[in-house]
């Protein structure tokens, strides 16, 4: 058996936390919500699709933010948006531009994302 690619990454976010979660990831970076199965729907979270990927938002109860795991979006001229995303906030770390990307920029979500809900 190959791994022919990634089907899926599932992060966890906090009871409560799937509308932020969707201004965030649909409202401000254009991913698209999809409806879970009937099955999943009544634990929470949320499924959504970008570009290239697919990303599972997950309830946890208690939450409690991942020390070291991140998710690290590729994203064109972030200084140009920079203000609407709040990146000047505590919640948002940007990193220098990969040679993977040149003329993009790395915008990591780590658990600092979501220190309110601590």
């Amino acid at each position: 058996m190959l791994v022919r690619g990634l089907d899926h990454l599932q992060i966890a976010i906090p009871r409560g936390g799937e509308q932020q979660a969707r201004e965030f990831y649909v409202a401000l970076l254009g991913f698209v919500e999809t409806r879970k199965p009937r099955a999943l729907s009544a634990r929470g979270g949320l499924w959504l699709v970008g570009p290239g990927l697919h990303l599972h938002l997950g309830v946890e109860d208690p939450f409690l933010p991942a020390r070291k795991a991140h998710l690290a979006l590729l994203v064109d001229d972030i200084g140009k948006h920079a203000a609407c995303f709040g990146l000047a906030t505590s919640r948002w770390r940007m990193t220098t531009p990969t040679s993977a990307s040149p003329g993009s920029m790395r915008m990591t979500l780590s658990a600092i994302g979501w220190s309110s809900y601590r």
